[in-house]
């Protein structure tokens, strides 16, 4: 099993390394003309069998992340459109700007992809974890798809990083995912020290 993780963010780097302490097999896929700025990534950029293109990380995987910037997602979409996606588990942890013209990213993937079956999880995390997760609080992700074997793999991939793995049902539950975070930051908004806000669940 490997895992391709699309996009230089740091919730890229820091799910790669997770995978990586359980030792999973793990790739990087970047985009044209990336230049490594932030120190985890100028780690990562100097190991030539750890980060590739889009396209050659999308290749060599079975399992791809998508924990790209949405100025990038498009182009990550295309590549993803023009690849050979047969056995191949897509998962968006991403989320779409909030605002007027509001649409769910997981959605417009799935779009480009033709309406293939992809996952969602790990956007509770938010693309700059750990920064939005100092303490290391957040233990939890929820996720959504398809019910079957493959939602069940995803699920295990999820244990694997070391989160336990809340289901939240079929493919619609991932505008409500993307909500969901969104009002964190909402809150966190409204509040005039400077701090992050998790929402938890808990059984009464």
């Amino acid at each position: 099993m490997k895992i391709g993780i699309l996009g230089a963010t740091k919730l890229a780097a820091a799910l790669g390394n997770k995978f990586l302490s359980s030792d999973t097999s793990v790739i990087f896929g970047v985009r044209e003309n990336f230049v490594a700025k932030d120190i985890e990534w100028k780690i990562l950029s100097k190991h030539s069998d750890k980060v590739f293109g889009f396209k050659e990380a999308i290749l060599r995987s079975d399992y791809i992340l998508i924990c790209c910037d949405n100025e990038h997602l498009t182009q990550l979409c295309e590549c993803l459109s023009e690849s050979d996606l047969e056995n191949k588990t897509v998962i968006d942890c991403t989320n779409a700007s909030f605002g007027n013209e509001y649409d769910c990213n997981y959605f417009l993937i799935r779009h480009f992809l033709g309406g293939k079956n992809i996952f969602k999880a790990f956007n509770n995390l938010g693309i700059d974890y750990p920064i939005s997760d100092v303490l290391g609080l957040i233990k939890e992700t929820y996720y959504c798809g398809e019910e079957g074997t493959e939602k069940l793999k995803v699920k295990k991939l999820i244990e694997k990083s070391g989160f336990r793995a809340i289901d939240t049902g079929t493919s619609e539950s991932a505008f409500l995912l993307e909500a969901f975070f969104h009002l964190s930051k909402k809150i966190a908004a409204n509040k005039k020290e400077k701090t992050e806000y998790h929402f938890k669940l808990i059984t009464v």
